[in-house]
């Protein structure tokens, strides 16, 4: 009989893995003398505050932006993938 190895975390076992990762995380910034390094940890930090901020709740938002889409693209409310280029060779 094949045996399985089944892993159960806690949530204080969590709670205390993450306390852990972010003091180690706090000590090494402290240690950081790169300014591209600590340029790239900020974007980091700012691209994770902005895409919770557009974090859908329920299915139903979901669902909502889905339906939003579809409308917009029968309507004629979209970039072709030449324009998209375009538009990205100016960035």
């Amino acid at each position: 009989m094949e045996q399985k190895l089944y892993l159960y975390n806690t949530k204080k076992d969590i709670v205390m893995d993450l306390q852990a990762d972010l003091k180690w995380i706090q000590k090494e910034l402290q240690t950081v003398k790169d300014p591209t390094l600590l340029e790239a940890i900020k974007n980091i930090l700012k691209y994770r505050k902005k895409v919770s901020e557009f974090r859908r709740d329920t299915i139903e938002e979901y669902n909502a932006d889905i339906d939003q889409g579809i409308q917009e693209i029968e309507s004629g409310e979209f970039y072709t993938q030449e324009e998209a280029r375009k538009i990205a060779d100016k960035w």
